[in-house]
């Protein structure tokens, strides 16, 4: 089952940068077309800009962090790595907990920004 281990991985870690970059997509239409900054908004109050970057700069960054973990752990496991340490699964473990934590995060904040 390694390798399709390792193929889930990937399709996760390619998922997960796809989402990073139509962040960086809408960061840029914010910003370009829209006029919106971290220290201003024309549509609104200004703190919306300073709350909205901050907060979504923060989980794109965590997701980035996520996706190059998950491309090391997956070329650990394609290398049978977690063979050799037999029964030593944590770190896959924990980087299954890390990726659910991420997602729970950005339940809250999708609702929280663009829900609400």
């Amino acid at each position: 089952e390694r390798n399709k281990a390792f193929w889930l991985m990937m399709a996760t870690a390619a998922f997960g940068a796809m989402f990073v970059s139509m962040q960086a997509f809408e960061w840029t239409k914010l910003i370009v077309e829209e006029g919106v900054r971290p220290w201003s908004n024309p549509m609104g109050a200004a703190q919306f800009g300073a709350t909205f970057f901050m907060i979504t700069g923060f989980h794109g960054l965590h997701v980035s962090v996520g996706v190059i973990y998950l491309v090391v752990i997956g070329r650990r496991v394609r290398s049978g790595f977690y063979d050799r340490t037999r029964g030593n699964y944590e770190m896959v473990e924990i980087t299954g907990l890390y990726w659910h934590f991420v997602d729970l995060v950005w339940v809250f904040i999708f609702a929280f920004f663009y829900l609400w």
